[in-house]
């Protein structure tokens, strides 16, 4: 019988909510992304700038990689809603504010949050006492992957429509699963209708992370070890396109983390750059 899930969001969710906050706070404009209903969903208290793991100057290159990720997935959201493509689906979506944030291109999409029961729970109660609500088109999908249906099939029920395109996004995940179960969710994600789109990060092996950011991951691990989801899977990038390849993607590209430096830092006077160590896997089927 699979474990009853707290109703409480992970840790992992709740940092990345206030270190995108953290950015509107500590960093100079223009900033990457704008995100203040995380924060106010977490509602972490008064001493939440204190925390260790919240340290303006220690924490920049992670704070700096994880508002680049999230503005490479909502540029790619919004370039596949352009495109035509009117499903989003979210694999493990913590405290994703999109909904939230980006009504306009919100408006154009049926968006499919998929996490696990307790922590969704807790989430929608908070949407509705912060007067947000869940309008039609947001989808909160509790699925348990530890039961015997699979999640496609939840989805489905949700209301997912499995013969149309949809662009399917997983961040910070893949490191608390064994290789088998992402091979696993790859091959289910391969088998969407045609047109479908996936952005899917991975961590590096520390080999092959730059000399600066080798600590910052071990003491990530340590943290992570601590409470109890340890980082279980790291990727050298060719290992994940080799896994999509196989998993039955037509097209399958590695988008360096550190390209995001380029894509969305260039010419910053305060030097603000994001850390080395996450890649992503983009791949169409």
């Amino acid at each position: 019988m699979a474990e009853e899930q707290p109703e409480v969001p992970d840790h992992t969710a709740v940092r990345t909510a206030l270190w995108r906050a953290l950015h509107l706070e500590v960093d100079a404009p223009p900033h990457v992304i704008e995100d203040e209903v995380g924060l106010r969903l977490a509602d972490p208290g008064d001493g939440w700038r204190a925390r260790p793991d919240m340290d303006p100057q220690a924490t920049r290159g992670f704070r700096a990689a994880i508002v680049a990720r999230a503005r490479f997935i909502e540029d790619l959201v919004t370039e596949q809603a352009d495109r035509g493509v009117t499903q989003y689906v979210i694999l493990g979506a913590g405290l994703d504010t999109f909904a939230q944030r980006r009504p306009e291109v919100a408006a154009r999409l049926r968006i499919f949050e998929v996490d696990q029961p307790g922590p969704q729970a807790w989430k929608r109660r908070r949407l509705h006492e912060l007067g947000y609500g869940i309008p039609d088109g947001l989808h909160l999908v509790p699925v348990d992957f530890e039961a015997a249906t699979p999640w496609p099939e939840q989805l489905a029920a949700a209301g997912f429509d499995p013969g149309r395109p949809a662009v399917v996004v997983s961040t910070g995940v893949t490191m608390y699963l064994t290789k088998d179960a992402t091979a696993d969710t790859l091959r289910r994600i391969a088998a969407f209708a045609p047109g479908s789109t996936l952005a899917m990060t991975f961590l590096l092996p520390p080999e092959l992370l730059d000399d600066a950011d080798r600590p910052g991951l071990r003491a990530s691990q340590e943290g992570a070890q601590a409470s109890g989801t340890p980082f279980l899977s790291f990727y050298p990038p060719e290992e994940m396109l080799a896994l999509a390849r196989e998993a039955g993607f037509a097209e399958v590209r590695h988008v360096s983390g550190a390209s995001f430096a380029e894509r969305y830092f260039a010419g910053r006077a305060d030097g603000l750059r994001p850390s080395s160590g996450e890649d992503l896997l983009l791949a169409r089927s």
